[in-house]
């Protein structure tokens, strides 16, 4: 019998699940709203003279309200752009004591009636008001009756939707992409114009188009702030208001004009204000390893060796960090620092720190001769590479690389002939003119390290560059990464969980545990006596921590270990013992081994050459065990079956804690 086959829809986009039912309790109330809605709507359409619908929208009167509604709505544009913009941001990205009661204020125009709000602007900026007197006295600035009042009064009720329009959009961009731009030295306000703004022009079209609208649409705020004055205040909306007592017809003609408008936005924004532009502008950046469908399959990686580097200063680097990361750092120029620990250990709060982006720690940074501490995080010559890339959506590869040259002042052509370079280096200079959404997640990641290494910086932050990286181009990079950094002039922390990388790419590997520094040793001592269960394990080794007794080791797991080289009584130490040095036994084994316990198997991985095999037991902590696919297949190991494992007592290695 053939499967029917279910094809799965998504509720929110798809057609109706079959066999489901909308409740008429709720599909009778909403067709009676859109009809309450449609019916003004159609009541327009209806009653509009369309053969004098031209005579009515030529006349003098209607023309002149019509070029002045589009004057004053574009100054309200203009005036909401040049106050809105930096307020949606103020309450986007910055936190400060009565952060609700402006945004109240902020949406206070769109809940007041607009008369009322004419009467608030009134008393607020009339010759009568708080502010009108001290204008006219200084400026002889005069706002009621005049149209700089009806910029005002459609400036206060248009410029909240540009704010909250844009504050949402702003919401939705990741600070990172910000805060990787200050970490290639692009102050704020380039930080601004060059970065954020590109990114949430798409929120800012639509919140600019919605103000305009509403300002061209304004009526009661304006008439009882600026008054009714032909050719001076009297905007369309006014106009509209007229001729309803001595033309119908006319009145008609021209509100089907406003209608029009109105619709012709809204239709042309198609939602954008309800936040698809942030969205819009997330999904820009690469997330996966896949080249999108509009990009060609990705060339062979040809990393170039790194060129000679000319004399160059050299930054040591020191720093002593406090708060939820508790340690001090102290290396010489061309030293990389392996960072390393379990999730929540601090490492890239310790990144941050050093960027001087995070109030959970704080780094008294110094890098060479230089105190960077109380600068702002682009003047710190600290580059960042965070885990995503962070490249910006709306530049090339090449703009992308070239960002950390231009914002220290570099010519634009020898900033991007010099971005053409390094990402030649790195195998992605044929991609130089796509867009990071062309990209792949690999291809991304070998770009954004293009860019941190193209800005010369002091102090170079890696967040798991190679993570995105498939086996084959990790190795390529890696390779061209150690000469880069063996010419270094400053000192690179890399945050990784890959033991590769750790042993090849770092001189020394900084272990991290709930903030703290466990071990700051060479790689070589970090692989044979590691002082973290987790570092043993990210190497392949089991770990156990416990107390010391007379004859071995109490687990903290449950369960006691015999073990050759006795510590204290009472001291606490990790057993380190290696996957090959655990046997596995279908029967228990009798003879040397003093460690023997039963278990059960419950996985089985591939490493290499050889299988991995989880064993749990009552009597001990969860086991590995490496052994050869043909021993395997001959003790018939499976998921489920029951077995033994043994460990010599001079096979455990004991680190003191």
């Amino acid at each position: 019998m053939r499967r029917p086959r279910i094809r799965a829809t998504a509720p929110a986009v798809g057609p109706r699940t079959p066999g489901a039912r909308t409740p008429a309790a709720l599909a009778v109330p909403a067709l009676l709203a859109v009809a309450f809605l449609l019916m003004p709507l159609l009541g327009i359409l209806a009653r509009t003279e369309w053969s004098q619908i031209g005579t009515h929208l030529a006349s003098p009167d209607v023309t002149q309200a019509l070029s002045l509604s589009l004057l004053v709505s574009c100054w309200a544009l203009g005036l909401s752009l040049l106050l809105g913009v930096p307020l949606a941001w103020l309450l986007a990205r910055v936190r400060f004591p009565g952060k609700a009661l402006v945004r109240s204020l902020v949406l206070l125009p769109m809940v007041l009636p607009p008369t009322v709000g004419g009467v608030a602007l009134l008393l607020g900026f009339g010759r009568r008001g708080l502010l009108g007197p001290w204008l006219e006295n200084t400026f002889g600035i005069v706002l009621p009756f005049h149209t700089s009042g009806a910029v005002v009064a459609a400036t206060f009720v248009a410029m909240p939707f540009l704010v909250i329009s844009l504050e949402g959009t702003l919401a939705g961009l990741r600070p990172r992409y910000e805060e990787t731009a200050a970490s290639l030295g692009a102050s704020p306000l380039r930080v601004f114009c060059t970065v954020t703004l590109p990114m949430v022009a798409p929120g800012l079209a639509a919140g600019a188009a919605l103000t305009w609208a509403r300002a061209l649409g304004e009526f009661g705020a304006t008439i009882t702030f600026a008054g009714n004055l032909p050719g001076t205040t009297q905007t369309l909306p006014l106009q509209v208001y007229l001729l309803l007592q001595d033309s119908p017809e006319a009145a008609t003609s021209v509100s089907l004009l406003l209608l029009g408008i109105a619709m012709a936005v809204l239709i042309c924004l198609r939602g954008r204000w309800t936040g698809a532009a942030a969205g819009r502008a997330g999904r820009a950046a690469p997330a996966a390893d896949d080249t999108g469908p509009a990009a060609p399959p990705p060339a062979p990686v040809t990393v170039q060796p790194a060129a000679p580097v000319p004399h160059q200063e050299r930054w040591p680097l020191r720093a002593e960090v406090t708060g939820f990361n508790q340690l001090t750092l102290d290396a010489e120029p061309g030293t990389t620092l392996a960072v390393v620990g379990p999730n929540g250990a601090g490492k890239t709060t310790l990144l941050r720190a050093l960027l001087g982006l995070t109030p959970r720690s704080r780094a008294v940074l110094r890098l060479g001769d230089t105190d960077v501490t109380p600068l702002p995080p682009h003047r710190r010559g600290v580059a960042w590479v965070p885990q995503d890339g962070a490249l910006f959506p709306h530049l090339t590869a090449l703009a992308n690389t070239a960002y950390g040259l231009r914002a220290h002042g570099t010519a634009r052509a020898e900033a991007r002939r010099t971005a053409q370079q390094w990402l030649d280096r790195l195998g992605v200079g044929h991609l130089a003119h796509r867009r990071p959404a062309q990209l792949s997640g690999g291809q991304a990641q070998r770009v954004a390290l293009a860019r941190a290494l193209a800005a010369r910086p002091r102090l170079l932050l890696l967040d798991e560059p190679l993570a995105a990286l498939d086996q084959t181009t990790r190795a390529h990079v890696r390779h061209t990464l150690r000469g880069h950094l063996a010419d270094f002039g400053g000192v690179c922390l890399i945050v990784t969980h890959d033991p590769v990388e750790a042993v090849s790419l770092a001189d020394r590997v900084l272990v991290l545990d709930g903030g703290h520094l466990l071990q700051d040793a060479p790689p070589a001592e970090v692989t044979r006596h590691p002082r973290s269960p987790w570092v043993a394990r990210m190497l392949g080794r089991n770990a156990w921590p416990g107390t010391a007794t007379d004859d071995g080791l109490a687990l903290d797991g449950g369960g006691r270990l015999v073990v050759a080289d006795l510590l204290p009584d009472g001291a606490r130490a990790l057993a380190v013992i290696a996957p090959e040095a655990v046997s596995v036994h279908l029967d228990k084994p009798a003879g040397s081994p003093r460690n023997v316990w039963p278990g059960t198997v419950r996985e089985i991985t591939s490493a290499g050459s050889r299988l991995r095999v989880l064993v749990t037991s009552p009597g001990a902590p969860d086991l590995v065990a490496e052994i050869t696919p043909s021993a395997a297949l001959e003790l018939g190991l499976a998921d489920g079956v029951p077995v033994w494992t043994s460990v010599k007592a001079t096979e455990v290695s004991l680190v003191t804690l």
